[in-house]
Parts: C-alpha cells; sequence; structure tokens
C-alpha cells in the first residue's frame, strides 16, 4: 500500500478549519518558481528535491524533501505564500511541520543518522522574502511520530487497496449496457481500448451520433486494470457535457449483473456548489469552514460509501449531514474517486486541482477529453488576462484609506503607460513587451488588498480587482512569443491593459506528460497536425477518424458557388441569398436554419427575405440572449413545423444543440467561418508561421472550417435523418477547402476531393 508523504500528512494530520482566507494561494508555477528560488541561494553542496522513500507500519512511503544540506545534515521544506505569514493558522504550520518531520524520520532510516536538522521555509512571492523556522529532532522521535500517522492511514489505506481489487476485478468483466453498438462504435471502442493499453496519445474524430460518450467511456474503464491505471478523468469543455458522461456511467452500473464498486464524482465549480456565497473561505466568517477537518473524516466515509455518483446534489446531502462545505467536500473526493467528470479546466488551468493530485501523488491517469475541438479557444482564455482601468478607478475612488497608497502607485504607473501607448482611439496599441514599471505597483496592491480582506469584510470589487491584478503578473512573470500584450483606450477611464495567449501549447504541454494516456475526440478534429501543435500534445500523437454512422445519401450538399460573402460583397449579396433561401425553403418545407458571419449581416439578409417572401416564418439570434431566450428560440423548431431559424456562426447555436428528425431539415451556411483579417489577427498569423510554417491554415482557414462543420453537422443527427445543407460562398468549390469538409457528405466517387 503506497502513498505519498503529503497525502499522508493532509489525510491524518490535517486538523482544525477550513481556512481559503482572501489570501491567494500560489500556483503550481508559482510554487516550482519560489522553490526554485530559494534552493538556487544554498550553496553547492545543497541537494535540492532529495527523493525519500521507506516503509513504515504497513506502508510503502515516498516523497522528495525540497532540499538538504548535508554540511549541516538539514532537510529543508520549502512553502510558498503571500501576504502576512502571521495570519496563517496554527493547524496550517501543523500540517506544515508534520510533513517536514515525516520527511526527517524517512532521511534518518534511510542513511542511519540519529538526528537531523529541520527547516520550515516560508517564501513570500509577493515581497521575496524567507521566514525560517528551524529545529532539531532524534532519528527515534521522529520515526514515532511517523508510525502515529501511518497508523491513522493504515487502515483506510487497506479500504481503499480493497477497493482497488474489488473494482479492477470488476472491469475485467465490465459489459456493454446495450445488446449491440451503434454502426462505427465497436471500432470506436476498439481503438479507444488500444490507446489507453498503449499509453499513448490520440486524437479521434468522430462523427455526431455515434455514441461517443459510451464508445469511450467503456473500453477506457475496461483498461484500467489491464494498465494499472489509477484514475480516469472524463473533462469536457461544455457543461452539458458532463451530464451525458454521467448519464453514461450510470447505465453501464445499472446493466452489471453485480453492483459496480465504482466511485464517480462530479467536479462542479464553485458558484455551483457555495452555499454561503457571501461568506469568505474560513471558519471565523463561514460555519462551513469552521471545524471542517475535524468533521471530514466521517463526511469522507459517507461518501465513499454512498451508493451511486457523487453528483453536486449527492455531495451537497452529505455535506449537509456533516455541516461541511460541498465544494471542498467534492476537492477532497477528488483523491478518493475512480472517475472524476469535470471542466476542462480542472486539469488545464493555472490552478488546476487534478493536475496538482496527479503530480503528488504520481497517479497513471487516462484522459478523456470531450469535444476537444473548442480546447484550443479554452486555453487561450485559461492564460489571458485584462486589467481595467474603469475597475481601478471605481476602487481608488472608494478605496479605505490603507488601500490610497497603493491604489495611487498603480494609477501613476497606469497614466504613464497611456502616454507612452497614446492610442487616440478604440484601436488596440500592440506593445513589444509587458510595462515592467507597472508590475511592482500591482505586486505592492495585491498584497495590501490581501492584508486588508483579511481583517475586515469581504469586499467583492476589491476582491475581484485583486485577482485580476494577481492573474495579470503571473502570466506577465511567463510571457513570451505564446503571448501578445495589448493596450486598448476605449475613452476617458476606460482604458484596458491584457495579456492575450495566442499559443497555448507552452502551458498544456507538461498536463498531457503528466498523464498516462490521453484521447481527444470530437466530431472535428481535422487536420491532426493543427489541433497538435496548438494544444502541445507529444510528437507521436497519432490522429484517426471513425467511420460514421451516416451515409451521403442522407445529406444534399450544395455548393452556392456563385455568390461571395466577402466583406466587401455582402450587400450585393443580400438578394441572392435570400432568393436561395426562399427557394429551398418551398422546394420542400420544413425548419432550416441559416448561418452569416455576424449579427450585421444576419440582420441585412433576413430584412431582405421578409420583403421577398413575407410568408415565410423567420426568427432570429440577438445578441445578449438570455437563457430562457434561447430556449424559446430552438423550441420554434418543432417536429413538423415550418420556418428559418437566423443565427450566427459561432455563437450559441452553432453547436451543442440536437433537432433530429423532422425538427431540423437544413442549413444554410452564409460564410467559411474565417476571423476577421485584422491587426490581431494578423499578429496571430505572424507568430503562427514563425513557429509551425501555416500562418493562414491555423489563423483562419482552418478554425472557420470548424465552425462551419460544426454548423452543418446540426442537420443529421441519427441515421434516420434527411437534409440539405448549402454552402453559400464560391471559395468552399475550391479543393483546397472542400477537403477539409466531412467526407460522408459526398458519395464515394467525389470523396477524393472530399477526403482529409
Amino acid at each position: 500500500m503506497r502513498v505519498a508523504v503529503r497525502t499522508l500528512c493532509e489525510f491524518a494530520a490535517r486538523r482544525g478549519d477550513l481556512d481559503h482566507r482572501y489570501t491567494p494561494a500560489p500556483t503550481a508555477e508559482d510554487g516550482i518558481a519560489g522553490h526554485a528560488k530559494v534552493q538556487s541561494r544554498r550553496g553547492p553542496q545543497y541537494q535540492p528535491e532529495l527523493s525519500l522513500n521507506g516503509e513504515c507500519a504497513g506502508l510503502a512511503l515516498s516523497g522528495r524533501a525540497d532540499g538538504y544540506d548535508p554540511l549541516a545534515n538539514r532537510i529543508e521544506e520549502i512553502k510558498t505564500h503571500r501576504g502576512d505569514l502571521s495570519r496563517l493558522s496554527s493547524d496550517q504550520r501543523a500540517l506544515h511541520r508534520a510533513q517536514l518531520r515525516a520527511y526527517g524520520a524517512l532521511h534518518c532510516r534511510e542513511t542511519g543518522k540519529d538526528s537531523v536538522e529541520l527547516a520550515l521555509v516560508y517564501y513570500d512571492i509577493g515581497r521575496d522574502r524567507e521566514t525560517v523556522e528551524r529545529e532539531s529532532a532524534s532519528a527515534d522521535t521522529l520515526w514515532d511520530e511517523l508510525t502515529v500517522l501511518c497508523d491513522a492511514y493504515r487502515q483506510w489505506a487497506q479500504q481503499e487497496a480493497a477497493h482497488r481489487r474489488q473494482r479492477d476485478d470488476a472491469l475485467q468483466t465490465l459489459q456493454f449496457p446495450f445488446s449491440d453498438f451503434r454502426k462505427g462504435q465497436r471500432a470506436l471502442a476498439e481503438t479507444v481500448f488500444r490507446n489507453s493499453c498503449r499509453q499513448q496519445s490520440l486524437m479521434l474524430q468522430a462523427p455526431t451520433g455515434l455514441g461517443k460518450t459510451l464508445g469511450t467511456l467503456y473500453p477506457a474503464l475496461m483498461a484500467l486494470p489491464r494498465t494499472g491505471q489509477d484514475r480516469l478523468f472524463y473533462l469536457t469543455t461544455r457543461n452539458p457535457g458532463k451530464q451525458l458522461a454521467l448519464d453514461g456511467l450510470r447505465a453501464l452500473r445499472e446493466h452489471q449483473d453485480e453492483s459496480l464498486p465504482l466511485r464517480v464524482l462530479e467536479l462542479s465549480a464553485k458558484d455551483h456548489a457555495c452555499e454561503h456565497p457571501d461568506k469568505a473561505c474560513h471558519g471565523e466568517a463561514c460555519p462551513l469552514a469552521a471545524g471542517f477537518f475535524d468533521r471530514l473524516p466521517a463526511a469522507r466515509q459517507a461518501a465513499v460509501d454512498h451508493d451511486g455518483p457523487l453528483t453536486r446534489e449527492a455531495l451537497r446531502q452529505i455535506a449537509v449531514e456533516h455541516t461541511l462545505c460541498p465544494y471542498f467536500l467534492a476537492q477532497e473526493m477528488a483523491r478518493w474517486s475512480d472517475v472524476v467528470v469535470a471542466d476542462v479546466n480542472r486539469l488545464f488551468d493555472q490552478h488546476a486541482l487534478l493536475h496538482g493530485l496527479t503530480r503528488q501523488n504520481d497517479w497513471r491517469v487516462s484522459l478523456l477529453v470531450d469535444e476537444a475541438h473548442n480546447l484550443v479557444d479554452r486555453a487561450r482564455g485559461m492564460y489571458s488576462a485584462t486589467l481595467n482601468q474603469a475597475r481601478l478607478l471605481k476602487a481608488k475612488r472608494q478605496a479605505p484609506a490603507p488601500l490610497r497608497p497603493p491604489l495611487n502607485r498603480v494609477a501613476k504607473q497606469w497614466q504613464a503607460l497611456a502616454r507612452e501607448a497614446a492610442p487616440d482611439n478604440d484601436h488596440p496599441v500592440f506593445l513589444a513587451a509587458i510595462p515592467k514599471a507597472l508590475l511592482p505597483s500591482l505586486n505592492g496592491l495585491v498584497s495590501a488588498i490581501t492584508e486588508y480582506l483579511t481583517d475586515n469584510p469581504p469586499d467583492l470589487a476589491l476582491q475581484e480587482l485583486m485577482f485580476d491584478c494577481l492573474a495579470f503578473t503571473r502570466l506577465a512573470e511567463a510571457f513570451g512569443d505564446h503571448s501578445l500584450c495589448e493596450y486598448r483606450n476605449a475613452g476617458r477611464g476606460k482604458a484596458q491593459l491584457a495579456i492575450q495567449n495566442l499559443i497555448p501549447a507552452d502551458f498544456l504541454a507538461p498536463r498531457f506528460e503528466a498523464v498516462d494516456s490521453t484521447l481527444l475526440f470530437s466530431a472535428t478534429l481535422s487536420p491532426g497536425v493543427y489541433h497538435r501543435d496548438l494544444l502541445g500534445l507529444p510528437e507521436d500523437t497519432f490522429w484517426q477518424k471513425v467511420e460514421s454512422p451516416f451515409r451521403a445519401e442522407q445529406v444534399q450538399v450544395r455548393f452556392a458557388d456563385r455568390i461571395s460573402t466577402r466583406r466587401p460583397d455582402r450587400e450585393a449579396s443580400r438578394a441572392p441569398i435570400a432568393t436561395l433561401i426562399a427557394g429551398q425553403f418551398r422546394e420542400h418545407r420544413g425548419n432550416y436554419l441559416a448561418y452569416f458571419s455576424s449579427f450585421a449581416y444576419l440582420q441585412a439578409v433576413l430584412e431582405t427575405l421578409r420583403e421577398q417572401a413575407p410568408d415565410i416564418p423567420v426568427w432570429h439570434q440577438h445578441g445578449g440572449m438570455s437563457m430562457d431566450e434561447r430556449q424559446a428560440f430552438i423550441d420554434r423548431f418543432a417536429e413538423g413545423g415550418e420556418g428559418v431559424g437566423f443565427a450566427v456562426l459561432g455563437g450559441a447555436f452553432g453547436e451543442g444543440i440536437d433537432l433530429p428528425g423532422r425538427r431540423l431539415i437544413g442549413a444554410f451556411v452564409a460564410t467559411l467561418g474565417l476571423p476577421p483579417f485584422d491587426p490581431w489577427h494578423e499578429i496571430l498569423r505572424q507568430r503562427l508561421q514563425a513557429r509551425f510554417g501555416q500562418g493562414y491554415e491555423y489563423t483562419y482557414l482552418y478554425p472557420g472550417l470548424q465552425k462551419v462543420t460544426q454548423a452543418a453537422g446540426r442537420v443529421i443527427r441519427t441515421p434516420e435523418d434527411r437534409g440539405t445543407i448549402w454552402l453559400i460562398d464560391d471559395r468552399f468549390a475550391r479543393p483546397d477547402t472542400r477537403k477539409l469538409l466531412p467526407d460522408w457528405w459526398f458519395p464515394e466517387h467525389d470523396r477524393g476531393l472530399a477526403a482529409m
């Protein structure tokens, strides 16, 4: 029964309150950088990252002490933090000390030394300041303490080992929950199984209607015992995907002859799981944080004994019974669950819980990412940050006295930046580097707000400003050719300074390296090299396409190659497009979707169609639609209904909506979906050209046609569907464009043009 020292201590030595005060915790990257800075200051004899192993009370322990000085016989444990160290609770300090003393015990047992000096180093990454707490301890005392911790953990470890055996035995004979696979689903499952067993990285293009959720979960679960993998992470880029995964896992569980001992956890966003969003996350403010770790063992046992998946609602019920915070109970259960269903940010963003746990415990993880074509844009957002002058000025006007000096220093640097950048309108200015003079003032403001909020009632505006500044400074430290610094002035007091990520590969590559096998799947993942390069997947990542369950005779793809939808030609295209829509509708009456590149273009063609054919029912998307308005738009596509819905390509109705049967019989796509040819995208094109040699394709062509394929894919959702797709633009007929469209759209004799 193996366990990481840190995991052992977090299980057996944590006591007291949950304490996530306003002090912003360093990210994993912050921690690595902070450790490296402290380690670099030690002498040449210093040994960083000292690997330690040993057996105690039936447990195989492993870990890495942050450093060892052989001349002083001193073990160091480095903890990075921000803000006043005196605010660190005694319970947190006790946990840190327990971890350090566990390393000391293993070191003495491994080297035969009678004693060791122990140093707990607290490093303030905001102030570049070390605070060191030293003590000496005998080998016997340290080993006795370690034995107590191991005794406390051993019963749980035995329970976990028994669960693992039962889980693996059950997965060896896991049954598919239906009598047969859908067409193409068996090939999908076999491919996923081989990829997991070979511990490889694979991008899989599998069309809609194939049953991708079960077709990936089932073989990935079967592979767990065969590969010795510890966990399965099923990640989604859209919320509906989580529910599909949970439904699939429930179907697998219910179909087995005996109960399936598989712990399934749903991780939800804090906004959805927090019971007291108006309270700070510490025992003095929130009743669910007070005594959290004292009541956690009983709640944790209740959670592992729960019959069924640990969904958000199930966790909430357990948390209520034990007076605990459900959000942080879910975080705890991520340590003890076999399958975690979550958003992609839980593995890929700067604070990713699952990445941290994987590294800490040396887990072997099977990773499945659904709707992976969205990951490029999602990841760019994770590693971008914006400072808003309006938020700064508002805080400055309302600031309490202690915060006025640091706010004034930031405002002064902002004014200097505005004079230097000198934008005269809303057009952005792209800076060659981060304004270095601004960063110290931002760090000072973060520290000042942190200390103020610790002693004062919650202030959401100040908290948001603090995290904006913190996100910006963190990304500024890692700034490179993968990102762009942009200054934009939208009017007096409305300027913005942003770090915008262009190439997420640099940040994501370590996340992919940490997992055992990777599967990214979607209906639109071609060309594979584009996603491999932009996401930082390993060079040996495979790309494979699964045969579609749909047939060319189900869809009629028609090209309006005499119409141009380029910006200069849009006015002239209004009447021809309206005529085409009206003609198709009268030829075959039913429900249609028409996609355009912008709301302005949509509105122009809509008005023309109303003039030409006032008898055709129409409805349209508009900016800022509420959830109810979106649902009303979708509800208009009733079975047996007639009319044309107008939408923007790449918007809320471009993917993720299901309108099978007669609810939708056709689509018009009046755009290639190309991003605007503006200065920002031109810089992106140049960076991608320099890095990968395919600037135009990676910036414009591939992302645009991916949106087209997603939108047109709304038409055929089941093997029984029939429909028509109109591709409106002369460029669709070009061989280099047409070859990027799904090949099953075309009869076999035409697939030479439509192949990958």
